[in-house]
């Protein structure tokens, strides 16, 4: 057996709730095996609720839209760069470390080079983040992750008229013990402040974060 979340939104700080479900793991690498275990998550939350409308967020997914919001495929605008760039290179080169500060140039490599570099392991604990000459706190832990992805989905209006039709987000590789940050809570989030016409609130970045600072 494996657990797995569903992150909902909700009305209140932290903008999103926690549903978790137990399901029989399907093991192996396949797309087909990580589809099988998508569906024991969403039929999980459907039995949960009844109105439940589920979407896998991430390259496994089986609906187009779940594919193109994952981090390795969503753009968002670089301004020193002009021009949009995948999310998840984005936040790598964003991270400021002990040893080394941070490394725009991840900003150019692929998005599975720029998750998985090496550097990461050897300038010891993350400090905080940058982004277009604006830092960013660790705490709350989330915070620079969903600002960059909640960002980008307004950059992508198309995107965002068809991501609050639902009402449950997963990340099948997503494993709480393990990470942090994952596009389906950022997704949960976008859905909450879009349902209480708080969506200007995500351009700004002071704002973004008074959002969060008190009760996260």
């Amino acid at each position: 057996m494996a657990v797995r979340p569903v992150f909902v939104p909700n009305d209140a700080v932290p903008f999103y709730n926690v549903v978790n479900i137990d399901f029989a793991w399907n093991g192996g690498f396949a797309v087909s095996q990580k589809r099988k275990n998508i569906e024991a998550v969403h039929n999980g939350f459907r039995l949960k609720n009844a109105d439940g409308k589920p979407l896998e967020i991430s390259s496994k997914s089986a609906i187009e839209l779940g594919v193109k919001l994952s981090a390795f495929n969503l753009l968002k605008y670089v301004p020193e760069l002009n021009k949009s760039i995948p999310v998840e290179n984005v936040y790598q080169a964003g991270k400021i470390f002990e040893r080394g500060g941070n490394f725009p140039d991840l900003m150019f490599v692929t998005s599975k080079e720029a998750k998985r570099d090496e550097r990461f392991k050897q300038n010891g604990k993350i400090t905080g983040f940058i982004f277009d000459n604006q830092k960013f706190p660790t705490t709350p832990q989330s915070l620079f992750y969903d600002y960059i992805y909640l960002n980008a989905v307004l950059e992508n209006p198309e995107f965002a008229e068809e991501l609050v039709k639902y009402n449950g987000f997963t990340d099948i590789e997503y494993n709480p013990n393990k990470s942090i940050s994952t596009q389906a809570k950022s997704a949960a989030i976008f859905v909450s402040l879009y349902r209480l016409g708080l969506t200007d609130e995500i351009k700004d970045a002071e704002k973004f974060k008074a959002l969060f600072k008190t009760k996260f």
